[in-house]
């Protein structure tokens, strides 16, 4: 359940927060934490490829165990933490020869459980095995996309793919979107669906809290000059005057597919999303 607060001001009469009363309270591991540069919306080059970005609170960014290669070495769940970086929770692992590290959190896992990582493991919240051997139906997490390469997909609080056929080497999953995606069986993915999934249910409340996270105000289209957007100009408030939205470059926006058509991967989407 959502945190409520005590309408002490306008801005949080409405906010609603994260409840962290089932956090373990402990300080996150100084070996598997440290500082990072954050692009603030900028690529290799400097130029800005997302805008609105910058500012926010420093965060210490916490290592993510996405491989999860060590394979047939039962791990117990010390604790689960809070990760800033993130929306999911993440959880405190420690192996039997003394390595600690952190893993997304499913949903349900508990300190004092164990966890296991092999070709075939029990169907329980957190344990990882090969795609081909999870059966049909099956809730799943953090799916590589080569093997061996580390979870890429379905790692964002309350996710959760649905693995729906198996089709000689290839497992066709359900994903989040409605979109429906080969995989090679040999690929690996983790049991159940993630932690956190009232995170879509948080209220940001005032403009200052996006601000925390790293957010800058965005202007809207329509209160801009002509000369600065395509959808500006006018006495008051007016329409866009144009049979689609337009980005500030005047290139179509709102449901324009984006994809590139001659991507490789293409073949491995049976059905694309739903809009």
């Amino acid at each position: 359940m959502p945190k409520y607060y005590k309408p002490t001001t306008p801005s949080r009469r409405n906010m609603l927060g994260y409840d962290f009363s089932n956090l373990t309270g402990v300080k996150p591991l100084k070996k598997l934490t440290g500082g990072f540069q954050r692009s603030v919306g900028r690529n290799n080059q400097g130029r800005v490829t997302t805008r609105h970005r910058g500012g926010g609170v420093k965060r210490l960014y916490r290592t993510i165990d996405f491989k999860q290669n060590k394979l047939d070495m039962p791990a117990k769940v010390f604790a689960i933490e809070y990760d800033p970086n993130r929306t999911v929770r993440i959880a405190r692992l420690h192996y039997p020869d003394g390595e600690k590290k952190y893993i997304l959190a499913p949903e349900g896992l508990k300190v004092g459980m164990t966890i296991i990582v092999s070709e075939k493991a029990a169907l329980e919240p957190g344990n990882r095995m090969r795609l081909k051997n999870i059966p049909q139906g099956t809730m799943i997490h953090n799916i590589e996309m080569h093997p061996g390469k580390g979870g890429q997909m379905i790692r964002s609080a309350g996710a959760g793919a649905t693995v729906l056929a198996h089709e000689g080497k290839l497992v066709q999953v359900v994903l989040p979107s409605s979109e429906i995606r080969q995989f090679n069986g040999e690929v690996m993915a983790s049991i159940g669906q993630l932690s956190n999934a009232e995170h879509d249910t948080i209220k940001i409340g005032k403009a200052g809290r996006n601000r925390y996270l790293g957010w800058r105000p965005a202007v809207r289209g329509t209160a801009m000059n002509p000369v600065d957007h395509p959808h500006g100009g006018g006495e008051g408030r007016q329409p866009i005057g144009m049979p689609h939205p337009k980005t500030p470059w005047g290139k179509n926006a709102y449901g324009v597919r984006t994809r590139d058509p001659k991507k490789k991967s293409w073949k491995f989407i049976v059905r694309r999303r739903k809009k």
